[in-house]
């Protein structure tokens, strides 16, 4: 028999002389720390050094081989081009590679030599030293990124727009920016101090390079192109609230935080206030930064302006907003639709009242990367794009997210996790003497209005109005299903994406249209993006197939093969196997040679490693001819060359053919970027008669945001909304019985157990998640996260090339004919 309760309690007394506090004292002790503290012992602490420790093992980014690469530049184009097109773009791919093509390519091959890169100086210039650049000879043609001459805004920065802070009373606009900052400064820190992890893709590093290269950074106009300035030790940020430039430090010397969210907040409601004792239309007059949406050479000699005299006023004011960390826009609307939101964040509001521009499109500063906040807490980050891809800015805008809501979790209990290996000490306990020389105090930036910036100023604000005028932004928040449904049926989800916008575009016009998506190459030292061509014999099928009227089963198999396909091609881009990337440098190392002095200094002299020019091996025949008419006279005697074929002056026939035009006129320019901590991304279009569309594949939704300038955008997305819905109907009518769903529980399969099924009570299901019992029992295709991430220079390409002629129109392609039935609805709308 159990003993007595008497029993019991005696048992459990402590032994004579030791004290129950001491006995529980002695219990807990048996635990460990990790044990006692789960929450605090929850993250994974890194050293110090962990950030860039895999750098030195990173593989660099290798040259494809030139055979490979042509093959792959004429079956891209193939499906978007007319039997004679194809025609011609082989006979000038042919001529390249019994011509120009393989000395070009050896000639890429000795520059790349001691390059972290073959691809990076073509697409950018950086420079290492703070708000300087080395002297360098530039030319136009040698990057897709800093001789770009036209605006930044619209054309090259993209945006995030953050979802709300999800403690509603949090979202007011100077507690959420207080947040934000003191969230992105911790990030800021943890890079400087390298205690970052790595970006991996399964298990293996990612280059980090980029985030050297976040804050502190500008791009600064010159009137040779671009350059990236850098202060490594930035210290301060710049808060801009009705156009009126604000600064104050945030960090020490030792890059720790010197102001709590409190004071952060304290800050930034002296600023409002201060921004909203001047009436908006005196402000709008000052408000220099819509100055850096100029084009970029009118906004290099302004700068010329403004540093006229190295000691005035405009000159400090300008290299205090330079060297910030990054830009604070403290909006005064309060946009609600995702469209308004979305372009807020993109290029903000054009609103002139009595003939003066009070839209938000004046608070900015496009050269550096922006958090915008708007009056009802919404916020957003824009980011100057040339340094930094959307992957790298994608972990920035998230872990600031994730920080937010853990440090308010902390607020609630102090155990709760933080995402930093290390945090600065606490700033209201230290002694102010060890925050060493700076200063915390708000301090308006006063500009010295000449005549010729105020002049400026008004050209710009109504050129830029123009701009955001002509330009359209519509959004889809597809809640029908997401990753979790295309993963079930077997899908890659973004080539299953990538296919709608296909479907919807063939829907709509009748034709396949050149198609660009990024694929990341960070898993190569310094590797940036390759241009992923979506557009293949498989998906023009597809489209064709869809709408054409052909049996549910005959639809999806099109479907799958394209899908598959795409994801074969995204896999290769991934690999730095691609043609864009490569083609581009060819034509780069084509256009420095005969720019090199003229022909003569191209053809005595080989290019070096760092680009300069220096003796090479070998010897060949010249050849001569005429450079063509868009380029101006008569193209000079070349001499031979002692390393083969040398280039001449006229244009390599691949380059002037009209299928190189057509690769680089992108009229979806396409770009998957996101996770649950943002709630749209995008871009403007990279072609006037084209899309720019970015989205984001959730677990169990679509966010897409596209933009063109006026293409009946709205409609395109209403076509792929009604994609989404007919394709999932497909679906449906054609799923092998009794197949389960990958994602379901386990527990599910037990109800179809006979030991369950007597059990009393009639069954709950709910039919409209269409997640669930919708696999066609297939495997499940591995979502390889390469493609998509870092919007780069789609269509860009063309902005640097002489255009050889006007665009020919292409017919268009037969129609599927299908019968007419009156009555008959359209196939779209069964759903």
């Amino acid at each position: 028999m159990p003993g007595s309760l008497d029993d019991s309690l005696a048992k459990s007394q402590p032994p004579t002389g030791e004290t129950g506090p001491d006995q529980a004292q002695k219990a807990k002790d048996a635990f460990s720390p990790a044990q006692r503290e789960p929450l605090a012992y929850h993250g994974v602490k890194y050293e110090p050094g962990v950030t860039f420790a895999a750098q030195d093992n990173l593989a660099k980014l290798p040259i494809p081989e030139l055979e490979t690469t042509l093959q792959k530049y004429m079956n891209v184009l193939e499906p978007l081009q007319t039997k004679k097109e194809q025609h011609d773009t082989s006979k000038a791919v042919e001529d390249f590679a019994k011509g120009e093509g393989p000395e070009l390519q050896s000639r890429l091959k000795k520059y790349a030599t001691g390059k972290t890169s073959y691809i990076e100086q073509f697409c950018e210039l950086p420079s290492h030293t703070p708000l300087q650049v080395a002297s360098t000879d530039r030319r136009p043609g040698y990057d897709s990124y800093l001789n770009f001459d036209n605006p930044v805004v619209l054309n090259l920065n993209p945006f995030f727009l953050l979802e709300d802070d999800p403690t509603p009373a949090r979202n007011n606009q100077v507690t959420r920016a207080a947040s934000l900052v003191v969230s992105a400064l911790c990030f800021v820190r943890a890079v400087r101090k390298e205690e970052l992890p790595p970006d991996t893709l399964r298990g293996n590093p990612l280059c980090m390079y980029q985030y050297s290269r976040m804050f502190g950074t500008a791009r600064v106009p010159t009137d040779n192109g671009c350059h990236i300035a850098q202060d490594s030790g930035s210290k301060h940020i710049v808060v801009l609230c009705k156009g009126q430039f604000y600064w104050f430090d945030v960090l020490d010397d030792n890059s720790d935080l010197i102001m709590t969210e409190k004071d952060l907040a304290i800050n930034l409601q002296v600023i409002v206030d201060d921004a909203e004792d001047t009436p908006i239309h005196e402000a709008a007059r000052g408000a220099l930064g819509v100055l850096s949406t100029e084009n970029r050479k009118i906004w290099a000699g302004l700068r010329d302006v403004l540093n006229r005299d190295e000691d005035s006023n405009n000159a400090e004011c300008l290299n205090i907003v330079d060297s910030s960390l990054f830009i604070l826009c403290l909006d005064y609307t309060e946009p609600t639709l995702s469209s308004q939101l979305c372009t807020n964040m993109l290029c903000g509001t054009s609103e002139v009242i009595k003939g003066v521009q009070v839209g938000t499109c004046t608070n900015r500063w496009y050269d550096k990367m922006q958090i915008i906040v708007c009056k009802n807490g919404s916020a957003g980050i824009n980011f100057e794009h040339t340094g930094i891809d959307g992957h790298t800015v994608l972990r920035f805008a998230s872990d600031v997210y994730t920080d937010t809501i853990l440090r308010f979790a902390k607020s609630i209990n102090g155990l709760a996790p933080s995402l930093w290996s290390s945090t600065s000490p606490d700033p209201s306990k230290r002694d102010p003497d060890s925050f060493g020389d700076v200063s915390t105090t708000p301090h308006k930036l006063e500009w010295d209005m000449l005549p010729e910036l105020s002049t400026a100023l008004r050209f710009a604000e109504t050129r830029l109005a123009d701009l955001i005028q002509q330009s359209e932004f519509r959004t889809l928040e597809f809640p029908g299903y997401g990753k979790n449904f295309m993963t079930s049926m077997g899908f890659s989800p973004d080539a299953f994406v990538q296919m709608a916008f296909q479907a919807a575009y063939y829907g709509l016009y009748g034709r396949v249209e050149n198609t660009y998506e990024p694929a990341m190459t960070k898993v190569f030292l310094h590797g940036r993006t390759e241009a992923v061509r979506v557009v293949s014999h498989e998906s023009a099928d597809f489209v064709r197939t869809f709408w054409a009227e052909k049996s549910p089963v005959e639809k999806i198999d099109a479907l799958r093969k394209a899908c598959e396909k795409h994801v074969k091609h995204t896999k290769e881009c991934a690999k730095a196997q691609g043609q864009d990337r490569h083609l581009y440098a060819l034509y780069c190392v084509w256009q420095r040679a005969v720019d090199e002095e003229g022909a003569e200094a191209a053809s005595s002299n080989g290019l070096s490693s760092d680009g300069a020019t220096s003796p090479v091996d070998g010897s060949s025949s010249p050849t001569t001819g005429e450079r063509p008419a868009s380029h101006g006279g008569q193209s000079k005697s070349v001499s031979p060359s002692p390393a083969g074929k040398q280039p001449t002056q006229q244009m390599p026939a691949l380059f002037a053919d009209g299928g190189w035009d057509r690769i680089n006129n992108t009229i979806l320019s396409t770009s998957n970027c996101g996770n649950p901590a943002l709630r749209h991304f995008g871009f403007g279009p990279t072609s006037g008669d084209g899309f720019g569309i970015g989205y984001i594949i959730k677990d169990d939704s679509v966010s897409i945001c596209a933009s063109s300038k006026h293409r009946q955008t709205q409609r395109y997305v209403d076509a792929v909304e009604s994609y989404f819905l007919e394709i999932r109907k497909l679906l449906r009518s054609t799923r092998k019985a009794g197949s389960r769903d990958k994602g379901a529980s386990r527990a599910r399969e037990a109800e179809g157990r006979p030991d369950v099924l007597g059990k009393k009570g009639r069954a709950v299901s709910k039919t409209t998640n269409v997640a669930r019992d919708e696999s066609n029992g297939n495997e499940e295709e591995e979502d390889d996260g390469l493609a998509g991430y870092g919007f780069f220079d789609a269509g860009m390409l063309i902005q640097a090339l002489k255009a050889n002629e006007d665009e020919r129109d292409r017919p268009l392609e037969k129609s599927l004919a299908r019968k007419a039935q009156v009555g008959k609805k359209l196939r779209l709308s069964e759903y």
